[in-house]
């Protein structure tokens, strides 16, 4: 047994180091088939430090389509890349390569949504926004080794007129719903009914497990 003990520590310690992937470059992350479709900096850990995180897309051809009306169509899926920045050095915090859908999603009657990300007070923000149909957050913060969601924000529009606006704080388990009750409101004149709700939260959402963003129900909640 005392012999077997330095080979088991050393084993053990090599298998928690191992995990820590760590680089110079935030574009050496980036797998074989993918690039780099765009980069934001900010500070993710609250360490006065800015992380980086990496929206990348895949690049099978088979994925490149020509529309009817739309013309070449590049339909690969995107995918998301968070490193935290450590002794010059990045190390990976999480990765999810293929769950956000193309930018060139086939949106039926209407234009898709546009997808853009930012980082603010430590947190991670995933935003949608459907031109005058309004948008959408989803609001992630690491913790148990992973940016959890810890909320949601949601506002419908009519172009210029607010029907409704959802706002769900996983934290307090609490969901606030307002609603325009003045059909004549033209903007910026709606009369919103508020409403307070508790929610079940029995598993928290994590980045690196959505298959789908497109495929996340907030309404279940």
């Amino acid at each position: 047994m005392r012999r077997l003990l330095p080979f088991l520590i050393a084993t053990l310690t090599t298998t928690v180091f191992a995990q820590v992937e760590s680089k110079t470059n935030p574009s050496d992350f980036v797998p074989k088939g993918y690039v780099i479709f765009d980069r934001i900096n900010g500070d993710l850990n609250k360490d006065g430090i800015e992380d980086c995180v990496l929206i990348i897309k895949g690049t099978e051809k088979s994925n490149i389509i020509t529309d009817e009306y739309r013309g070449k169509l590049d339909q690969n899926r995107r995918g998301i890349i968070v490193l935290f920045s450590r002794n010059n050095q990045y190390e990976l915090a999480i990765k999810n390569y293929d769950c956000f859908s193309s930018e060139n999603e086939d949106g039926g009657i209407y234009f898709p949504p546009e997808l853009s990300l930012d980082i603010k007070n430590g947190n991670l923000y995933v935003h949608y926004t459907h031109g005058r149909y309004g948008y959408w957050t989803y609001t992630f913060r690491f913790q148990n080794g992973d940016f959890e969601l810890i909320g949601y924000d949601q506002s419908d529009h009519s172009g210029q007129v607010v029907n409704r606006e959802i706002s769900i704080n996983f934290l307090s388990k609490k969901k606030q719903k307002k609603e325009n009750i003045n059909e004549e409101a033209e903007g910026d004149d709606e009369v919103f009914k508020e409403t307070w709700h508790s929610i079940t939260v029995n598993r928290r959402i994590k980045v690196s497990e959505i298959k789908d963003f497109d495929g996340l129900d907030m309404s279940v909640y």
